[in-house]
């Protein structure tokens, strides 16, 4: 990364966007971070005096997010990089399904990202060579059990991505996805099931960090994994639906 460039970097708290932040300042980008928990921005900012932006907030309220984008406005002027990675999981029980699950994680995978987005772009056309980039999931590869909610939240950020780099292009903006497997963060703490090839935060930031300065269309990893969801999405549809039957769960059965 190029030292003094302006990033903002959202889901800064905790996991990955914890680990990226301080990778990254120590590449000498400045950073503004944003987060509903302000200690742990406040603490990286007393870390790296003169690199941290702390603008936190619920990014689900659009007027904070809006709020946040004129901070970062009135101090830098503008952006050079967009990282979106704030997000959240909920698994729905299918013996009682419940819409609102649904709606709590759409609106922060979704819905806040597009706050954000909103009003990044202005910021990234007054930058340089702007760059946005959004973590979505290896899950959109191929569907799993439970994991509707999510899964349709990260498809559609997916699809909204994609659709933007597109719409973008003619402004040299590019737009890079990050699609990770498991990764070790307070979220994934909370699974009750088994997570294969799961990454430490750490080491899934310090990829994410050595390949954004490339571009590329898609960061995506662990490769094995990765191959693996792609090959099984690359099955006839009775196939999957049979395998992905066998990962369900029966009652209070564990995964098989």
């Amino acid at each position: 990364m190029t030292d003094g460039r302006r990033i903002w970097l959202t889901g800064a708290s905790s996991g990955i966007g914890a680990h990226l932040a301080q990778v990254l300042l120590e590449t000498g980008a400045r950073l503004a971070v944003s987060a509903r928990n302000p200690q742990p921005l406040t603490a990286l900012s007393e870390r790296y005096p003169g690199q941290v932006l702390v603008v936190p907030g619920d990014l689900t309220d659009c007027a904070q997010v809006r709020e946040i984008g004129m901070h970062i406005a009135q101090t830098w002027g503008a952006l050079d990089t967009v990282i979106l990675n704030a997000g959240t999981c909920e698994y729905i029980d299918v013996d009682h399904f419940d819409a609102a699950l649904i709606e709590r994680v759409v609106r922060t995978n979704l819905l806040a990202t597009s706050y954000c987005i909103e009003t990044a772009l202005p910021l990234l056309r007054a930058g340089s060579r702007p760059h946005l980039v959004g973590v979505v999931s290896s899950v959109t590869y191929w569907a799993l059990p439970r994991a509707g909610a999510y899964g349709a939240s990260k498809a559609g950020l997916r699809y909204l991505l994609e659709s933007l780099r597109l719409d973008l292009a003619h402004e040299g903006m590019d737009v890079t996805l990050v699609s990770p497997g498991f990764v070790d963060t307070p979220l994934t703490e909370k699974n009750d099931f088994p997570m294969p090839m799961r990454w430490s935060a750490d080491k899934a930031a310090n990829h994410i960090a050595q390949r954004l300065e490339k571009r590329p269309l898609e960061i995506a990893f662990p490769t094995p994994f990765i191959a693996l969801l792609r090959l099984l999405s690359s099955l006839p549809k009775r196939m999957q639906v049979a395998l992905g039957k066998r990962l369900a769960r029966n009652g209070e059965q564990p995964h098989p």
